[in-house]
């Protein structure tokens, strides 16, 4: 009978460990009401994954100190003794998981949840001061049923969860949807200078000055030594959507309204969230079929970006395979969507959602088509298997190679003054890869694996080094290059790569989701060589606008860098600002 009620005891437990993730949820997610159906479906979810482990780990640990101690232990149904131990270690463990998700995600949160979320860490550590205290206190006295230890525990373990609810405050509301751009076409007036973007997913700069050193990337090596390099912090959660998004619209992630790659959904439950908790593995509910995920698309938008402000300015543009552009957004110019690989052969091939305009369907489908197998890079190594040889040929061999050959076969008939393409491959090999370049004593692999790894990671650089090396060639008079890298990459924590061998998860080496550092390289005859300070990836939106004359939004988070220009340049030309872009 005893180990029932050690058994009751430990679900309470595993009950309040839910809820208290529960409200790490309603604090990152600000615009779930406290008291609904969404709440209660997460507090479900959770409970079926932390709260049965929490169950089950405190159970073994109340079994095993039956072995080992020489008082037997028999607790109450209901024991104030036990669970006060128990929900002291995991309000101090919320406590925590507070602070480390608020210090995270900050940008995404806004000042105002920042500032709430903060006072509810506060709340939740001094609450899981008092419970420690409670369980010290009973364990000193060994006293059983009093009274007035039930209620001071009954009280701070009910504030441990009511006094950061009530500083997270009442559901807030959510940004509404843009409106759609409809540009008008206007004469340009002689030859303008162009803007011309590589954007790099997990490029390394810290990789790419050792190679560029020992000169294997040449055309790098023209970037560093004539153009000028600043490294970019980047935001969190450290993923395509929400870093490019803030690229493009020079606002954290709390304002463009992409806070992360995808929207998730609770049991049965339809309103999304889009910021699970951090430092939990919580992502592990949708690999266990708990949570569904959907990714995001062009409606989370919430701020103008680059190519729309530029649309209405009359600037025409020319976009390929930026993050979230599907459906293909209506430019002054050419937009092709990042998902028109996927498209290729479907009902929605020939559609606008796919390419904007119509008229370009055309011209990209051709040279997808074109892009044969011939142009897939070697990446076939004796240590990949089936399935990841697979996933990298398809995925870096061919991808980047066809949205490469997508603007410059549009590029010859576009007056376009901002041309960007998206390179995604070196995200996918640095997954794989990149922690060959960092080796340790955890999981290392053999010498003649760590080699083979290397070559498929020094082979995708190089391509990349040689499209650099196109641009380069591409550049008119007082046109400007831009090589931006929205977020480095590093060694995988050893355990996480553990946890995802368990999960059946491919083992990947490299991460980028503690938000290493990406880079700008800026190139052309009026970027003055050197190393400036370090910037922020929404510093890139704001430069290019200054570089094409335009005024820069006060309510854009990042600066305008006019120290990657000469002084000649600089000296002409002021920087302008205006209130806002969106409108």
């Amino acid at each position: 009978m005893r180990f029932l009620r050690m058994l009751t005891n430990v679900l309470l437990a595993g009950a309040l460990g839910a809820a208290y993730l529960t409200v790490i949820v309603l604090q990152l997610n600000t615009h779930v009401p406290i008291a609904s159906e969404t709440t209660a479906r997460w507090f479900l979810s959770l409970g079926l994954f932390y709260g049965i482990y929490l169950a089950v780990v405190f159970y073994v640990l109340m079994v095993a100190r039956e072995f080992f101690s020489l008082e037997i232990m028999s607790p109450g149904w209901v024991s104030v003794r036990v669970l006060a131990w128990m929900t002291g270690a995991m309000s101090a463990a919320a406590a925590v998981l507070m602070w480390l998700n608020v210090r995270g995600f900050a940008p995404a949160l806004g000042e105002t949840a920042t500032r709430r979320m903060t006072a509810g860490a506060a709340a939740t550590t001094a609450a899981a001061v008092v419970l420690l205290g409670i369980a010290v206190a009973h364990y000193s006295s060994g006293r059983r049923g009093s009274r007035v230890g039930a209620a001071l525990f009954v009280i701070a373990a009910f504030g441990s969860l009511a006094l950061p609810i009530a500083a997270r405050g009442p559901a807030s509301s959510v940004l509404m949807p843009l409106g759609v751009t409809n540009p008008i076409a206007v004469t340009s007036a002689g030859v303008e200078p162009r803007v011309s973007m590589l954007l790099l997913d997990g490029a390394s700069l810290e990789y790419i000055l050792l190679r560029a050193a020992e000169g294997r990337l040449p055309n790098f090596s023209r970037l560093l030594d004539n153009g000028a390099t600043l490294d970019l912090a980047t935001v969190r959660p450290t993923g395509p959507g929400p870093v490019w998004a803030a690229v493009a619209t020079a606002m954290y992630p709390s304002k463009t309204g992409v806070r992360s790659g995808s929207n998730y959904y609770a049991l049965g439950n339809q309103q999304p969230i889009d910021l699970l908790p951090d430092h939990c593995f919580s992502h592990a509910l949708v690999h266990l079929g708990i949570v569904r995920q959907e990714p995001n698309d062009a409606t989370a938008w919430r701020s103008l970006p680059l190519w729309s402000i530029l649309s209405n300015e009359g600037i025409p543009v020319g976009l390929v395979g930026w993050p979230l552009t599907y459906p293909a957004p209506k430019v002054l110019g050419f937009a092709v969507s990042d998902r028109f690989h996927e498209l290729l052969g479907s009902a929605t091939e020939l559609d606008e959602r796919a390419a904007y305009p119509a008229s370009v369907l055309t011209t990209a489908r051709d040279a997808f088509a074109a892009a044969t197998a011939a142009d897939q890079m070697p990446l076939m190594t004796a240590s990949l298997s089936a399935s990841t040889a697979d996933m990298l040929d398809a995925t870096v061999g061919l991808r980047d190679r066809r949205y490469s050959r997508i603007l410059r076969d549009i590029r010859r008939r576009s007056d376009a003054r901002l041309l960007a393409v998206r390179y995604e491959g070196l995200d996918t090999v640095g997954h794989f890869y990149m922690g060959d370049t960092q080796p340790s004593g955890v999981t290392q692999p053999s010498e003649l694996e760590r080699r083979r790894h290397l070559q498929v990671l020094e082979r995708y650089y190089s391509y990349i080094d040689a499209e650099v090396g196109d641009a380069i060639d591409a550049l008119n008079t007082g046109d400007l290059l831009l090589v931006v890298s929205g977020y480095g990459m590093q060694r995988q924590n050893p355990l996480k790569q553990m946890a995802g061998r368990l999960l059946g998860d491919p083992d990947l080496s490299g991460t980028h989701e503690r938000a290493p550092d990406g880079f700008l390289m800026a190139y052309g005859a009026v970027v003055e060589p050197g190393r400036p300070q370090r910037g922020s990836i929404v510093d890139v939106t704001p430069t290019v606008l200054y570089f094409l004359g335009l005024p820069v939004g006060r309510d854009m988070d990042g600066f305008a860098r006019t120290d990657l220009f000469t002084r000649a340049f600089t000296g002409e030309r002021p920087i302008a600002f205006i209130p806002t872009h969106n409108r």
